[in-house]
């Protein structure tokens, strides 16, 4: 959940940002200094670091369920979620504060040099690494178990099952920021725009399809809620047609013109004539 939530905030953090620093197309956005606009490059930055600091407690997290099978989720969920929130606030603060007091220079968004950009960029390239040595040791705790079940199936079944996951892991871990990672920024730089833009922008997409919405739990407790709200939109529409239908029924028609007549004046005063006769 606080994955998804972290690709969410990603996304939400390049839209707002664009939008504040490209209000105004008159004006040019590198000679802008407002509060607003390096509010939301701050926030484009925390929401990119959060967003990798995830992907890392992903990866620690699945590695702690193969290696320690008997432990209790609840042991270590609030370590993650402090850990996953936590230290890109950290990072966060220390980077404005550098900015405020060493390169306070436009909407913070121009090339940055020396500590304030490895206060940002040290960090991101910290957790590709150690997810990238995770996703090696999960591949290889996965062959292992593979191995111990070679006597159950073939050889080409299992290669095939180890690839599968090898490919469904690639993009819960993040694994091909790699690719570009320790290379400088100038180093192929069209090809790097081109496919970090493009697996940044859909790895969310892929995320939530493979691991939510393909997921036989998840798609049994979508068919429950949907076969809850039809119910109940049937319950309703039955509980409105019989409503309907006792009000215009010739039994009811019948019970309303004698609560009428009951109640009409004519049949008062002639019942006080009634009385009156009989005194």
């Amino acid at each position: 959940m606080h994955l998804f939530v972290s690709f969410i905030l990603r996304a939400i953090a390049v839209f707002t940002k664009d939008a504040v620093l490209f209000a105004d197309e008159t004006m040019d956005h590198c000679l802008m200094s407002t509060v607003a606009c390096k509010a939301a490059v701050a926030f484009f930055q925390f929401s990119i670091l959060a967003n990798f600091f995830w992907l890392l407690i992903e990866g620690i997290y699945l590695q702690t369920l193969l290696l320690l099978t008997f432990v209790s989720d609840k042991q270590y969920v609030w370590w993650f979620i402090f850990a996953g929130w936590g230290a890109p606030t950290l990072v966060i603060s220390a980077w404005v504060l550098t900015r405020i007091h060493h390169q306070n220079t436009g909407c913070w968004d121009d090339d940055e040099n020396g500590l304030v950009l490895w206060i940002i960029k040290g960090p991101i390239l910290l957790t590709v690494l150690i997810n990238f040595i995770i996703f090696i040791n999960v591949i290889r705790i996965l062959v292992h178990k593979l191995k111990s079940q070679e006597g159950g199936g073939s050889h080409s079944s299992h290669f095939l099952r180890l690839a599968k996951s090898t490919l469904l892991l690639i993009p819960l871990f993040g694994v091909h920021y790699i690719v570009f990672a320790f290379f400088p920024e100038s180093t192929g730089l069209e090809a790097r725009l081109y496919i970090e833009l493009g697996l940044g922008s859909f790895q969310g997409f892929v995320v939530a399809l493979l691991y939510c919405f393909s997921n036989a739990e998840v798609q049994s407790e979508l068919k429950k809620q949907l076969c809850k709200w039809q119910y109940q939109g049937y319950f309703n529409f039955t509980h409105k047609h019989r409503t309907l239908s006792r009000e215009n029924s010739p039994v009811n028609y019948v019970t309303q013109l004698s609560l009428l007549e009951k109640n009409s004046p004519k049949r008062k005063i002639s019942a006080y004539h009634n009385g009156l006769t009989s005194v």
